[in-house]
């Protein structure tokens, strides 16, 4: 059995973020045991693209909120149109009702 990268160990996270909420960079290093690895969470985010199966990358923001990540999507403005068609609202480029919308791995799933 291969051993499962750090990218791959992201992704799974992520594709556990329930439509219309929200996580961070940072949120998701820390549940993997890596509370320093935030960055390199983001760098899984950009290369997210060509995972199978799909990674719902849009989202993992900044811990305020704000869509750091957008730049790393087809269109300036495309994650926002996906997170606005799951409800949640951004103004300014920041998640509005942001501790409403915040999911944390750490209480939502545990560790196997």
């Amino acid at each position: 059995m291969a051993e499962e990268n750090f990218f791959d160990r992201v992704y799974e996270v992520v594709r556990q973020i329930p439509a219309g909420r929200v996580t961070s960079y940072g949120a998701i290093a820390h549940f993997l045991g890596t509370k320093r690895s935030a960055r390199v969470v983001g760098y899984a985010m950009g290369a997210s693209g060509a995972a199978y199966p799909p990674v719902p990358a849009h989202r993992v923001v900044n811990s305020q909120g704000l869509l750091t990540g957008k730049f790393h999507f087809a269109s300036f403005d495309l994650m926002e149109q996906m997170l606005a068609s799951e409800g949640i609202m951004v103004e300014d480029n920041k998640i509005q009702n942001f501790k409403e919308k915040f999911w944390d791995p750490s209480v939502e799933l545990s560790i196997e």
